[in-house]
């Protein structure tokens, strides 16, 4: 289908350089981005106002009722180009000038995509145009909407040109991944990385300048360091020499043996994920959602794990959960390696939730994180519920990372710029949203974000809707899933290992259940207007197959779902899509299906050209393509 983008080559590369200079960052910008020294000058003030724009959201939305289930995804899209002749594929530079075309598509009110900027030139993030609605029969559609995304881009690409969802494109930071070539820049700039060029940023100021501002604050540029995969014929030990790269020595002596390291926030940010966003009842309904979905986060960022390979070697951890971590770091020296407790328990920018959020489950949070006492006294003083005003006193213990000069003044009963700063640069596992300004449409919302993004429609469309439907069920049967946040924490560092859908246990609720599912259960009956579930809240080890598919002695996620779904009357169509969704989140959790990290792995191993050496190289790679465009054919593994 051709249409006005498609231009020859040599234009599309000139058009490309053009779009990639650091001044042309005009797309969707909110206004002139201040330095990091004017950022931390207005800090307070900023923090002042975006506290006073929470408490009139607070007041405003506190008693909020929202009758209407309503959810959605979003799904970053990695753009690449192919050269059949010589067996490369590289990112392709391009998401901005799609993104220019699809926003003025979007004015066309019967599309059913809406679309959004994302960290890397190379990237797009898409999502339905209006939220589901609480049925099967949506939940079926998402599939399609996600199909006709994917449709709607590529038919805007070249022949060679592809959109991909892919969490991790396995050469990023190796040399010349780009298409048009970039050039780093070590020694100037906003990342100064020695792998990973200004250029592959999205042209916009927050993206660059958050970059910039973290490795400021922290005084020096991030350190990634993942453990490296040994195989048969990787060096031992394995250590980069990193002159060859224009290294001044910061990232040769910031490398650990053994791993495979980076050293640019923009590694993080690069991985693409899906997200899932519902919209709850009211205010107790989320929290109560939060807290019960916090244990869930690590069991299903293992299952989804997906991004084995990062800079060209093969990793000892199968998804991208601790490359964003440390990639995101913006704590100082003194805050990372004080003895003062108030350093100790400063945890990552990007981590698991801080805590719970309902004051049945404060007991459970059993560690001490700081939090701004001042904001925190401000928030009881205005009638905010403990838990609430201890969770976003932490929130707005960070710095704000970016500021516009132009929207430094807000009106805090119309504008909600400030808080949304300190709120969304905050990554956690989960997030609580509060209900806008200026609409009557969105309530209080969680937002579901641990999972790697898989590699088809139809794979992504069953991590979604299985959240979705495990939420209608810890609604409908009042699940109690809490666990402490330290064995959380725990399941959160098992959950990046190799393989750990097989291979790691994870703390887990044995007894789930506040009321018997079971008809005319013999125990019940012997013992009336009493449960035969115990009332304590004990958890012992499992394994995910456990957790998901249930045990003699433990019902199981699925088997809890199925049970919702047998009281629903649906058409067969449906129910079987439904089926198939959750037989993949079973057989992954089993092992009966590999994780996508394992496919990619073994995929590498088996290559004619691999070493046994932990490298993937070009060739490797753009056979990886080729094996994609059969997977997706196919849709599952």
């Amino acid at each position: 289908m051709k249409t006005r983008l498609k231009l020859d080559s040599r234009e599309i590369e000139k058009k490309l350089r053009t779009l990639l200079r650091p001044t042309n960052m005009g797309l969707l910008s909110k206004g002139s981005p201040f330095s990091w020294e004017d950022t931390k000058k207005h800090a307070a003030k900023v923090r002042k106002q975006g506290v006073k724009q929470f408490l009139h959201q607070y007041q405003r939305s506190k008693d909020r009722v929202d009758e209407k289930f309503l959810w959605g995804d979003e799904v970053e899209y990695t753009l690449v180009k192919f050269d059949d002749e010589n067996k490369t594929v590289k990112l392709l530079m391009k998401s901005k000038i799609l993104l220019e075309e699809l926003k003025q598509r979007e004015k066309d009110k019967t599309k059913v995509t809406s679309w959004e900027l994302e960290y890397g030139a190379f990237m797009i993030e898409g999502t339905p145009r209006m939220p589901y609605k609480n049925s099967l029969e949506q939940m079926v559609y998402i599939e399609t909407n996600m199909k006709i995304r994917r449709d709607e881009i590529q038919q805007m690409l070249e022949s060679d040109e592809k959109i991909l969802t892919l969490t991790a494109f396995p050469r990023i930071g190796c040399p010349n991944f780009t298409f048009p070539k970039t050039f780093i820049t070590p020694d100037k700039g906003y990342a100064r990385s020695i792998f990973f060029p200004d250029e592959a940023i999205f042209g916009h100021p927050k993206m660059r300048t958050f970059t910039r501002n973290v490795r400021e604050r922290r005084g020096c540029k991030p350190v990634i360091n993942v453990p490296i995969y040994k195989d048969l014929n990787t060096p031992v030990p394995f250590k980069e020499d990193f002159k060859v790269f224009g290294d001044n020595g910061e990232c040769q002596n910031a490398a650990l043996v053994d791993n495979i390291y980076m050293d640019s926030l923009s590694f993080g940010p690069s991985c693409c994920c899906i997200q899932v966003t519902m919209q709850a009842h009211d205010l107790q309904e989320a929290k109560y959602l939060y807290d019960q979905l916090a244990n869930i986060c690590p069991i299903m960022l293992a299952v989804s794990a997906a991004s084995p390979i990062y800079r060209g070697y093969l990793s000892d951890i199968d998804n991208r959960w601790e490359v964003l971590t440390q990639a995101v770091d913006d704590r100082t020296p003194a805050e990372l390696h004080s003895q003062e407790t108030i350093h100790k328990t400063f945890r990552p920018r990007w981590d698991s939730v801080d805590c719970y959020l309902s004051e049945s489950n404060t007991d459970y949070n059993l560690r001490d994180v700081i939090f701004d006492s001042r904001v925190y006294q401000t928030f009881i003083d205005n009638g905010v519920e403990e838990p609430l005003a201890r969770h976003f006193a932490y929130i707005f213990l960070r710095d704000p990372m970016f500021l516009y000069k132009e929207l430094l003044e807000q009106n805090h009963e119309e504008e909600t710029d400030h808080f949304d700063n300190f709120n969304t640069a905050n990554y956690q596992t989960l997030r609580l949203k509060i209900p806008p300004c200026n609409t009557e449409d969105i309530g209080w919302r969680v937002e579901f974000r641990p999972m790697d993004l898989q590699l088809t429609d139809k794979e992504n469309a069953a991590y979604a809707v299985f959240v979705i439907l495990l939420s209608r069920v810890i609604i409908t049967y009042k699940l109690d899933l809490v666990i402490p946040l330290s064995k959380v924490d725990e399941n959160m560092t098992n959950s990046y290992d190799r393989d750990a859908v097989r291979n790691q246990t994870f703390y887990f609720r044995q007894h789930i259940m506040k009321d018997c599912l079971t008809k005319n259960c013999s125990r019940c009956v012997q013992n009336p207007g009493k449960s035969c579930i115990p009332a304590s809240r004990d958890y012992r080890r499992m394994t995910i197959d456990e957790i998901i598919n249930g045990t003699e002695d433990f019902v199981g996620l699925i088997p809890l779902i199925n049970k919702y779904l047998d009281g629903i009357t649906t058409d067969t169509n449906t129910k079987q899509t439904i089926e198939g969704y959750l037989k993949i989140i079973s057989y992954r959790a089993s092992g009966k299906m590999k994780t996508t990290a394992k496919w990619i792995r073994e995929f590498v191993r088996k290559h004619p050209e691999y070493k046994h050496d932990s490298v993937v190289t070009e060739k490797i790679t753009y056979d990886f393509r080729n094996a994609l465009v059969r997977k997706f054919l196919l849709q599952v593994m």
